[in-house]
């Protein structure tokens, strides 16, 4: 009897036979008819008692008159003994009483399938019973780090926020701007994060935050600030971390995001963090603005809209603004999508205290708008061509 464990090869052969044939008929031909053709070093009958030929499974079925089937011979000879042997089937030209032929189909690699095996087995344990420990090899890591990302984030509440897979069940959540964020932080295995996508509040925040502890990460510039601002006039926020000046938590490595959660504020602080940061923006601002105005004067227009943005820092509102750039409305940041889809074609701009999200792109271009002035760009996919747009600080 062959030993499965030392098999090397396994050579398969479909038989045709006119009439009537059985099993035992198919395995006598075979013993018989090759018998004494390739000398006695491979001599089928010795080679099944040594170990070196297993046994002959044949699976045959009659229909019509004729027979059809398939045989299996397992070989732990080398490759060109087993080669041998297969081609020495194809000689046989009878099976019992009638005509038939052999033809071998193929010689499969047993260790190759075995080889395969462990392949596919090593992708599962690699992906379903390994820790979150980073492996060593940098490549193999961030291939398996990019496919945690994507298959952890889900989305929750009504608005189907971006959000870790543990917002539900954890006591404590971080409260960020955007999807890139949430995914940013799941590199570094923090999953209990929920994202807010832009300055209007969403209702799912406010309740959240009265059934946790809840921490405020956000930009260190001005689109955190505002962002900040509403967070604290909305919903309970109990502490306050911030990204480094001027960097995005998108951006952050792992040793600034710990960094940065590890010096985390009480709520209460933060009012008066944002007003040092927006008071050294501006001497910021100031600074460059004089070293400006000597040599360069401004257009009328940049100077308009840049003198509308300074007036509406801090007051999370919006202008809606016609081709003399004079104000058609002012509304809330909040309602400013509302509004926007409601307006009339005298409407030819826009300025406001926000983000410049991708909903409000989209509806700017579908009312053939000119431009949008915001505070900070949002996580935009495609940018209209027809609609220019312009930040704040860069008027």
């Amino acid at each position: 009897m062959q030993n499965s464990d030392t098999t090397k090869y396994v050579i398969r052969a479909n038989i045709n036979a006119d009439g009537v044939v059985e099993k035992p008929d198919v395995v006598g031909a075979i013993f018989g008819q090759t018998e004494g053709l390739l000398g006695d070093d491979l001599d089928l009958r010795d080679l099944q008692k040594a170990g070196r030929v297993g046994r002959i499974e044949v699976r045959i079925e009659s229909k019509s008159g004729k027979s059809t089937g398939m045989i299996s011979i397992p070989s732990s000879l080398d490759k060109v003994e087993t080669s041998i042997l297969a081609a020495s089937l194809e000689t046989i030209d009878r099976i019992g009483p009638c005509s038939a032929k052999i033809t071998v189909s193929k010689v499969e690699d047993v260790r190759a399938s075995k080889r395969r095996e462990v392949i596919d087995r090593a992708k599962e344990i690699l992906t379903g019973k390994f820790d979150e420990s980073i492996p060593e090899s940098h490549e193999i890591t961030e291939s398996v780090k990019q496919a945690v990302r994507v298959g952890d984030i889900t989305s929750y509440g009504e608005e189907k926020l971006p959000a870790g897979p543990n917002v539900l069940e954890s006591d404590a959540i971080l409260v960020v701007e955007g999807r890139a964020d949430v995914l940013n932080l799941l590199r570094y295995g923090i999953k209990n994060t929920i994202a807010v996508e832009g300055t209007n509040i969403p209702l799912t925040i406010g309740e959240l935050s009265k059934k946790k502890t809840v921490t405020a990460f956000v930009d260190g510039d001005r689109g955190g600030d505002l962002l900040l601002k509403e967070l604290l006039q909305i919903a309970d926020i109990d502490y306050v971390a911030r990204a480094p000046h001027g960097q995005s938590v998108e951006d952050l490595g792992q040793k600034e995001v710990v960094k940065a959660l590890r010096n985390k504020i009480p709520a209460d602080q933060a009012t008066e963090v944002s007003r040092r940061h927006k008071i050294l923006r501006r001497n910021i601002g100031i600074k460059k603005r004089v070293k400006e105005e000597a040599p360069k004067k401004e257009a009328p227009q940049a100077s308009d809209l840049k003198a509308c943005a300074t007036e509406l820092s801090g007051t999370l509102s919006a202008k809606l603004l016609d081709k003399n750039k004079k104000v058609v409305k002012e509304v809330a940041v909040r309602d400013l999508a509302k509004t926007l889809k409601e307006s009339n074609s005298n409407v030819k701009g826009v300025v406001f205290d926000g983000v410049i999200t991708q909903r409000i792109m989209d509806i700017a271009a579908e009312k053939k708008l000119e431009y949008l002035v915001g505070v900070k760009l949002g996580n935009i996919v495609k940018k209209p061509q027809s609609v220019k747009i312009l930040l704040a600080e860069e008027l």
